[in-house]
């Protein structure tokens, strides 16, 4: 086992797949001398050269289109979106090209590409640079779309997620980058649509991604000390879905929340939350829960930004309110 943060878990897993394969190419803003903006491809440019280390002008519909053309010949881009909040620009090659043209080719054409895209608040980036766009992603038929938490987590599905033959979008916590833990030094690849049990329990079912892992888990600690066991799940990857462990889940506890940063309204939680009920509904002893963010813009405000995402004591009277505790 190495430590590493989970920046360096992600570098070193494009790392190893830029190695094992000469197709995997990296294309985005500042990649090359700089070596991205949160220094995630630092050093590509010199072990792997500029052909395959493509720095670009900031223009990311064009650079998307780009690397969209070149999976379609047999290349496996990776793309870096500065922020995940900069797709706007280019959701035209995302989701009416990438997202479809394997099916609209009857599986002829396949487009093996990765847009990795930093997400998230708590870095006081304001509005247009803080936003959680999972469930915009997950409503685009042909997108696969990963939410890490761990570092080993994030280098097992970032070569998981390069090996793909599917666009996939893979969504990286700011605030998590800093984080270091334990990384196996044999090579992992994990699945992806397999969620991860962090925490047995028998109350209640957590289901969350991403930053929030950490959040739960804390007020799970909390509960307990109260008597109160959660179960909670860290989903890894919301499209596909472990459906299997969210249902043997529920089925276990009779009680389900979800946490997210996301804003609340037309978020992952209320997609959740409708299939449960329609297909678990009768294993249900209290309506579903949701933990979200609120649906406003991202204030630039510390203390108001704070409150715009759940924190743990959120997820702690969520869970106490559902239980009627």
């Amino acid at each position: 086992m190495s430590k590493m943060s989970v920046s360096a878990a992600i570098r070193e897993g494009m790392r190893e797949e830029m190695q094992r394969d000469e197709r995997v190419i990296q294309v985005g803003e500042d990649l090359g001398v700089m070596g991205s903006p949160f220094a995630i491809t630092k050093g590509f440019l010199e072990e792997f050269g500029p052909n395959r280390v493509i720095e670009t002008p900031i223009s990311e519909g064009s650079f998307t289109g780009m690397a969209v053309g070149a999976a379609m010949r047999g290349i496996r881009p990776v793309v870096e979106l500065m922020y995940n909040d900069f797709i706007s620009v280019a959701l035209d090659p995302v989701m009416n090209q990438a997202a479809k043209l394997r099916y609209m080719t009857g599986g002829q054409v396949t487009i093996p590409m990765v847009i990795r895209a930093p997400m998230g608040a708590g870095r006081r980036n304001a509005g247009q640079h803080s936003a959680c766009l999972e469930a915009l992603f997950t409503h685009i038929p042909g997108l696969k779309v990963v939410c890490p938490s761990s570092a080993a987590d994030a280098k097992a599905l970032i070569k998981a997620s390069i090996r793909d033959n599917d666009p996939v979008i893979f969504l990286e916590h700011k605030l998590l980058y800093a984080k270091k833990e334990e990384v196996p030094d044999e090579e992992i690849v994990l699945p992806l649509g397999q969620a991860n049990v962090l925490r047995e329990g028998t109350d209640i079912t957590i289901l969350t991604w991403s930053r929030q892992v950490y959040f739960v888990q804390e007020a799970a600690e909390k509960l307990a000390a109260e008597g109160i066991s959660c179960e909670v799940i860290d989903l890894r990857t919301l499209v596909p879905l472990d459906w299997d462990t969210i249902k043997a889940s529920v089925e276990k506890t009779h009680n389900l929340l979800v946490v997210e940063e996301g804003v609340k309204r037309g978020g992952i939680g209320a997609e959740l939350t409708a299939q449960v009920i329609e297909e678990l509904y009768d294993e249900l002893d209290s309506p579903v829960g949701r933990v979200a963010g609120l649906n406003i813009c991202s204030p630039f405000s510390p203390p108001l930004e704070d409150v715009n995402f759940p924190q743990v004591a959120d997820s702690i009277a969520a869970v106490k309110r559902q239980l009627n505790r």
